[in-house]
């Protein structure tokens, strides 16, 4: 703010008037914006992972059918797992997710942003699409440089206590790398995640980017509220935040599923009995549907995802949209 006063007052451009740089704090600002912008996707992957890790533990035991658990639902799997692992069976492979989530939020949401000011620049699309395309990139980007920690962060999540493949991180990348073919053993499953994660990000943007632009343009009374970073641009109501993002989460979600439970048991890849049956996307995708079709293989899980994206994608969308006014984004 005390760069737009200085640059406002009557007697400021005159000292410069032959210069035509801008002001250093300006500049400063300038200068940090991708840093803060990476921060700020960051810690809003954090939170929203952090909301629902319970959720997304029994998700992925029960979208690989751990034996355990196998014969449960979302609800009695959730009680089972405090029972036979204690309260922080719930949070396993959380600490892997961590590290992960915050590079993994920090790219997408940074990118997305210069994805989508690439797009209007250089392409000239505008509107609703390029929202749709930006996100799409975005979650490719993100994905493509953060898969080898996703990996991870499933193999210690499907782990039960008593049966430990892995003691900690970095036994798991250890022992992947030396028993797995090296690097390539970190991107099994990657093809899936991409080709599943472009319709989900793409869509899950360009859902709350509409639904952002939609309100605030007619009801912005009533949905919008002045920025605290900056009275001139219109933010919405962290409340009417919340539901925009749970709605672009829900319908992201039900699009792309069928590629997460694929993607999942390829990642488990040598853990699973049958897991020479999922080493192409296509077979995956074949052994699923012909072993247990389409309700309780390609959709397993699919209840417990909805109950788990929304609160995510709500928080990440309203969490991002809060630390862009602390960090002087807009």
């Amino acid at each position: 703010m005390a760069a737009v006063s200085a640059s406002a007052a009557p007697g400021a451009g005159g000292a410069g008037a032959g210069s035509s740089s801008p002001p250093p704090a300006a500049s400063a600002r300038r200068d940090f914006y991708w840093l803060r912008s990476f921060v700020a996707g960051g810690i809003a992957g954090c939170c929203a992972k952090t909301t629902i890790a319970p959720l997304d533990r029994v998700k992925i035991l029960l979208q690989a059918h751990n034996h355990h658990y196998k014969h449960l639902g979302v609800f009695s799997a959730l009680c089972a797992v405090p029972k036979k692992e204690g309260y922080l069976g719930l949070y396993k492979g959380n600490g892997a997710m961590m590290i992960r989530i915050f590079p993994y939020g920090a790219i997408q949401f940074m990118s997305f942003d210069h994805y989508k000011k690439l797009i209007t620049t250089k392409l000239g699309i505008s509107g609703h699409i390029h929202r749709l395309m930006a996100g799409s990139m975005a979650g490719m980007t993100a994905v493509i440089c953060t898969y080898p920690l996703d990996m991870v962060r499933v193999r210690l999540a499907f782990q039960v206590k008593g049966e430990h493949t892995y003691t900690g991180i970095v036994h798991a990348f250890k022992t992947i790398y030396a028993k797995e073919g090296g690097f390539r053993g970190f991107y099994r499953g990657l093809m899936p995640t991409i080709v599943g994660m472009a319709p989900y990000a793409g869509v899950s943007f360009f859902t709350f980017g509409t639904l952002k632009s939609v309100g605030l343009s007619h009801a912005p009374t009533l949905l919008g509220r002045p920025s605290s970073d900056n009275p001139n641009v219109l933010v919405l109501k962290t409340h009417i935040n919340l539901l925009c993002g749970g709605v672009a989460g829900a319908i992201a979600q039900t699009i792309s599923y069928p590629l997460d439970v694929t993607r999942r048991r390829m990642q488990l890849g040598t853990v699973l009995p049958d897991s020479e049956k999922c080493l192409t996307m296509l077979k995956t995708l074949k052994y699923v549907y012909g072993h247990h079709g389409i309700r309780r293989g390609l959709y397993r899980g699919l209840s417990l995802n909805y109950i788990r994206c929304v609160p995510s994608q709500a928080v990440a969308f309203t969490t991002y949209e809060l630390m862009k006014q602390f960090l002087h984004l807009n």
